[in-house]
């Protein structure tokens, strides 16, 4: 990963992070890892996959560990969400970049993974394999505005209003902060009535394919978009399976992931 990527990364994490408790003795012993390369570590094992103890000390600047333990605390504070908050801000600031639920493309991509876990369970299209699924929710863009994760048993549609409600308020112009969509594209999956009902309801027009009827809804056209968001995150070579136990410590990664993009999508328009 390009080290400018990172430092522009590392400006907007800065301010988000916790103080670091002061330390009472006389004697203070080692100095701890800065935040700086515990969050390069971190990055290595998004970029890379790899395992945390196989993360090459000599070469990022800190074990794996000293950054799974980052990972942790920076997630356990809610760090992640509010970075993705803050990029969606500045990103619908920048001119000709705006990113907001004007209209919202629905998906799942289900991941292999550990035996155990929260959010873990066997997948009825994958010879029972325990894995998860991400359901992201992308913008017209492909902008990642939330994400979720699920068990790999859990049908799709149950994710569909718990991902409405993630979509943080999109603030960066004039007037009241973005927040609900004037259209949702979604694949057949999510047809159903009491979906359709509880979109229209909050002032959503669904435009989900029927069932049962013949291929040729014309929503490929658009729904494209949200696949080619998965190609962006799945590069990210650490969430193309399910390798951390924890469940937030997963989501943690995938809201990272989706900063990333909106970065990368921030320094186009400079």
């Amino acid at each position: 990963m390009r080290a400018d990527l990172v430092d522009d990364l590392w400006e907007r994490v800065a301010p988000l992070l916790p103080l670091a408790p002061e330390r009472r003795h006389r004697y203070l012993g080692r100095l701890g890892v800065p935040d700086r390369v515990a969050l390069a570590g971190i990055m290595y094992v998004l970029r890379t996959g790899v395992a945390w103890r196989d993360v090459p000390a000599e070469t990022v600047g800190c074990s794996g560990v000293t950054a799974w333990r980052r990972l942790r605390d920076w997630t356990e504070v809610g760090v992640w969400p509010r970075l993705h908050a803050a990029l969606l801000t500045e990103l619908r600031a920048a001119p000709r970049r705006s990113a907001g639920p004007g209209r919202l493309l629905r998906g799942r991509v289900a991941r292999p993974g550990s035996q155990r876990g929260n959010h873990v369970g066997p997948s009825p299209v994958d010879r029972a394999r325990p894995g998860s699924k991400h359901h992201p929710i992308v913008d017209r863009h492909g902008t990642p505005l939330a994400v979720t994760l699920s068990g790999g048993n859990r049908h799709d549609v149950t994710q569909l209003l718990p991902l409405l409600d993630a979509v943080p308020p999109i603030r960066g112009l004039r007037g009241r902060p973005r927040r609900k969509p004037r259209h949702l594209y979604a694949h057949r999956g999510y047809d159903f009535a009491k979906y359709r009902r509880l979109l229209r309801k909050r002032g959503i027009k669904p435009l989900i394919a029927r069932r049962g009827v013949a291929h040729g809804s014309g929503l490929g056209k658009v729904r494209w978009v949200v696949e080619r968001t998965f190609a962006w995150m799945h590069q990210l070579k650490r969430l193309r399976t399910r390798d951390e136990r924890r469940a937030d410590l997963h989501q943690g990664l995938l809201e990272l992931a989706c900063s990333l993009l909106c970065l990368r999508r921030l320094r186009t328009s400079s």
